[in-house]
């Protein structure tokens, strides 16, 4: 995208935190270093599940990543290493399938979480992989992001049930629960939970959020609407 184009109209957004636009940034005097942190961010928001973490091979096959190093000219070790030391990355060695693998995630609450996760649980890593950096592709948001951007911060017991709906839902569900919410102004999981369920109990016909499949009869149209006023 050229500096003249825009953002075309529906674009997604990416969360980050308010604090890097503070003192971090300020504290950043390295380009490199703000490229990476956010390329970083960018793709760790793309992961789904829990918990979330980006391995070394994932970051060195992204395109647009490598590029920013090769520009800057600057040792991957060394940027991850400021990043790190900035206190935004938390940098792990994992066991892998094949040997020990570098993972990262962002130092927030939901990747301290992931981290100890990780340390307290057997997680498959994936094995290093050889694949050539591929282009970037349209990413939809996950369900984590969708509540991260619409509700707030995940705790430890929403993100299990966030887990278990993303499994129980189809993707397409999910983000037309959310915006059903939105439109009315209910930035609450259980009401985007109480779709979801009439979705699946009653039906969702041509993928139309809102519409179901059961006929209303009379006295319930009643008693959503009341008694119809007599004309005189």
């Amino acid at each position: 995208m050229s500096s003249t184009e825009g953002f075309p109209d529906n674009s997604r957004f990416t969360p980050i935190p308010n604090l890097l636009f503070g003192p971090l940034l300020e504290e950043i005097d390295d380009l490199a270093v703000l490229k990476c942190l956010l390329r970083v961010l960018w793709l760790h928001s793309q992961k789904k599940g829990f918990p979330r973490f980006l391995t070394q091979d994932e970051l060195m096959a992204d395109r647009t990543f490598s590029r920013i190093l090769s520009t800057s000219g600057t040792p991957f070790d060394k940027i991850l290493g400021k990043i790190e030391r900035l206190g935004s990355l938390i940098h792990m060695r994992m066991m892998g399938e094949q040997g020990v693998v570098d993972v990262y995630m962002p130092n927030s609450q939901e990747g301290r979480r992931a981290a100890l996760h990780l340390q307290a649980n057997s997680v498959d890593i994936a094995p290093p992989t050889t694949a050539k950096p591929q282009a970037d592709q349209p990413a939809r948001p996950n369900i984590f992001s969708l509540y991260e951007e619409n509700i707030g911060i995940i705790g430890h017991i929403m993100a299990e049930e966030l887990k278990e709906a993303e499994k129980d839902y189809p993707q397409e569900w999910v983000e037309e629960a959310f915006k059903e919410a939105m439109v009315h102004n209910k930035r609450s999981w259980r009401y985007i939970e109480a779709i979801l369920k009439g979705w699946r109990t009653e039906g969702r016909e041509h993928g139309e959020p809102g519409r179901h499949s059961k006929k209303v009869d009379a006295r319930e149209w009643i008693r959503r609407h009341g008694l119809p006023r007599q004309s005189r």
